[in-house]
C-alpha cells in the first residue's frame, strides 16, 4: 500500500496521560509497515520549521525521516538541522538533502522522533535491537521531546517479560568476561533467570559492531526485569559496560498504530 499522505486520526485530551481515539475499521487489513509510517507521519506533524530534531534509526524511523525530507522539499518545512542517531541514518539524510549537524554544535534539541523494540505502561523502552542503542540514548536524552513511534505489537506488560533481547553495548576487550558478568548480575542480584549472548552477524558468526566500534551483548530473560532503574544502575557499575537499551524515563509521548486507527500516549 503505497501512502503519499497517511490517514490522520485527532487526539482530544481525555487525560494528562492518553489521549487515544479509534477511527472506524479500514476496509483492508494493514501490514506491518504500513503501520509504522501511518505513525511516523502523525509524528513528523509535531516538527515546525527551524527546528533542530533527532533523526532515529531503524524502519519506523526510517519513513519519518523521509517525510520530513517530503516536506523540507516542498517547502512547507524550512531551516530544520538534523542530528542522526546512526551512520545509516546519516546517510539516508545526506541522500535526502536534509541539513545535518552533531551535539557539539548543538547540544539541546528540540524534538527527537525514532521507534523502540518495546513499550511499556509507563512508557518506558527497550531500544537497540538495530545497534544503535548508544548514539540513539546520547540523542534522545539531549532532546526537549521526544516522540516514539511504534506499530502495536511493540507493546509489552513490562520491559524484559517477553524473552526478547534487551541489548547491551560493550568494549571488544574481554567481552567474554562482561557477559558473563552480565548473566551473574540478574541470575545473583535480582534473582531473574537470563542468558547472555555476544550478537553475531554473517556466516561466520563475526561479532556484531556498532559504529562506535563496539560489540553488543543481548540479554534474555525468563520473566519481567522488576526494578527496572536499579537494574540499570547495576549495569552500568560494570567494567566494560558502555549503554544499555532500557530507556527509562525518557519519551515524553508514544504514537501507537494499530489495525483500526492510532493512539497517543503522553507524560
Amino acid at each position: 500500500m503505497a501512502i503519499s499522505s497517511p490517514p490522520l486520526f485527532l487526539f482530544p485530551e481525555s487525560s494528562p496521560m492518553e489521549a487515544s481515539i479509534q477511527a472506524s475499521a479500514p476496509p483492508t487489513i494493514l501490514t506491518q509497515d504500513e503501520l509504522k509510517k501511518i505513525a511516523a507521519y502523525k509524528a513528523v506533524e509535531f516538527v515546525e520549521s527551524g527546528m533542530v530534531l533527532g533523526l532515529g534509526t531503524g524502519s519506523t524511523a526510517k519513513h519519518a525521516v523521509d517525510r520530513i525530507a517530503e516536506l523540507l522539499h516542498q517547502g512547507k518545512l524550512t531551516n530544520i538541522v538534523g542530528v542522526p542517531t546512526s551512520k545509516k541514518t546519516q546517510e539516508q539524510a545526506i541522500s535526502l538533502g536534509i541539513p545535518l549537524s552533531d551535539l557539539n554544535e548543538h547540544p539541546v534539541l528540540d524534538l527527537a522522533i525514532d521507534g523502540a523494540d518495546e513499550v511499556d505502561p509507563y512508557l518506558n523502552l527497550v531500544k537497540g535491537r538495530g545497534g544503535s542503542l548508544l548514539r540513539e540514548k546520547m540523542v534522545e536524552s539531549a532532546c526537549k521531546k521526544f516522540i516514539v513511534i511504534v506499530d502495536q505489537t511493540k507493546l509489552v506488560k513490562s520491559l524484559g517479560g517477553t524473552g526478547d533481547a534487551v541489548p547491551v553495548e560493550v568494549v571488544p576487550f574481554c567481552w567474554k568476561f562482561t557477559e558473563t558478568r552480565l548473566q551473574r548480575l540478574f541470575e545473583e542480584k535480582f534473582e531473574v533467570g537470563c542468558v547472555a549472548k555476544l550478537r553475531v552477524c554473517g556466516k561466520n558468526g563475526e561479532p556484531f559492531v556498532t559504529d562506535n566500534m563496539n560489540y553488543i551483548v543481548d540479554l534474555f530473560f525468563e520473566k519481567d526485569i522488576g526494578d527496572l532503574e536499579a537494574a540499570s544502575d547495576e549495569i552500568l557499575r560494570l567494567a566494560g559496560v558502555v549503554e544499555h537499551g532500557m530507556f527509562l524515563n525518557m519519551a515524553t509521548t508514544v504514537i501507537v498504530a494499530g489495525e483500526y486507527g492510532i493512539t497517543m500516549k503522553t507524560k
